[in-house]
């Protein structure tokens, strides 16, 4: 069993390694190339996509979702739902000190050093991304807790993702890495709140 969780880790560990080198190598090229290929209809999409999947409107989900359940008597759902919350708080926290510690300049600022150190200004908190990285830790716990729910629901960090690059306010790697903390406060929630990955599972009692 042991062994096993050792393949995985380090399996997950070469993925996103992988993942994150390929994101900053092909930054320049895809923030060119969706520049180039930019459509009113599709601009206005995006824009909504984002307004409406940043952090707040995912906890204001998590807390009717939670409530809900709570209301109906469901622990496991209740346990679930603040699991959610618990990860979307951690994720965002994170994510915010990254931003104001690294000053990344987003794609739209003309900039000589892309990476700028300490800065309170937004336009300097491109890394990594705020949306993707409160969603993808959302909606992991939830696929954690359950797959056959949870995995459909990943189209949405995945959109969200892409409509900040598409937005111009990310680069690639701002939301890969992103999606990798976000993954990891989940997995992280999971273990501590859901106990997933222990011999008795939280949400089985």
């Amino acid at each position: 069993m042991k062994q096993r969780s050792v393949f995985y880790w380090t399996l997950g560990f070469l993925v996103a390694a992988i993942a994150i080198a390929a994101s900053f190598y092909f930054d320049d090229v895809v923030r060119d190339f969706i520049a180039q290929h930019q459509n009113p209809g599709m601009r206005d999409f995006m824009r909504n996509v984002s307004r409406f999947g940043d952090w707040p409107e995912h906890f204001a989900l998590g807390l009717i979702l939670a409530a809900v359940a709570w209301w109906r008597g469901n622990k496991k759902w209740t346990r679930i739902f603040l699991s959610m919350l618990i990860a979307l708080s951690i994720a965002g926290l994170a994510g915010r000190a990254i931003k104001v510690t690294t000053g990344r300049a987003r794609p739209s600022v003309k900039s000589e050093q892309a990476w700028n150190g300490p800065h309170l200004s937004s336009k300097y908190h491109a890394f990594p991304s705020g949306h993707a990285v409160a969603s993808t830790a959302f909606f992991a716990v939830l696929t954690f807790a359950s797959w056959q729910i949870g995995l459909p629901c990943l189209v949405i960090p995945i959109l969200i993702g892409f409509s900040r690059i598409y937005g111009g306010a990310h680069y690639l790697s701002d939301v890969i890495c992103a999606a990798v903390l976000g993954m990891l406060c989940a997995i992280l929630v999971a273990r501590f709140f859901l106990k997933i990955g222990n011999q008795q599972s939280a949400i089985e009692n």
